[in-house]
């Protein structure tokens, strides 16, 4: 079960995501439906570590084993999604496919559950910017290198 709760008409999520970059490209979640992008991961489920969620995630979506290089960070994140204000708790990490062949991906990679409107793209990390990645706040985090980092991200203002 998700650690995502409705409480007062307000959703709580808790999320675990993974920094992976190769060549200068940071891979991200891309649903096709949405207007922006997201870094790869999912919502902890209950008993879960958020390491062990990124994990799952990486695996059940896209087929791949990863390893956690290092913690990054603890965003506090708010923002409003289908009509409700949320507050998410996102944990962050540095991380890699296991498979050296993996470490050499660079194109589109696509959801292996068969959800066709989920792939996972790379963005080129000199153009971060130009690229409608959330939470926003990733994107100088990200470039900075700066870890490990606590930092709220209040979109609601």
């Amino acid at each position: 079960m998700d650690l995502s709760v409705v409480l007062d008409n307000k959703k709580l999520n808790i999320r675990a995501c993974a920094i992976i970059i190769h060549d200068n490209k940071l891979l991200v979640h891309n649903n096709v439906n949405e207007s922006h992008v997201a870094l790869v991961g999912g919502r902890v489920e209950i008993g879960e570590s958020s390491e062990q969620t990124i994990k799952r995630e990486i695996m059940e979506e896209m087929g791949k084993e990863i390893e956690i290089l290092e913690y990054v960070s603890t965003i506090e994140n708010f923002f409003d999604a289908d009509d409700m204000p949320y507050h998410e708790i996102m944990f962050v990490y540095r991380a890699d496919f296991k498979n050296e062949e993996d470490k050499k991906i660079v194109e589109t990679i696509h959801n292996v559950e068969g959800k066709d409107e989920l792939r996972y793209d790379w963005i080129d990390l000199d153009k971060i910017d130009e690229y409608p990645l959330k939470p926003k706040i990733l994107n100088n985090m990200i470039l900075n290198n700066n870890f490990p980092i606590h930092e709220i991200n209040d979109d609601r203002k």
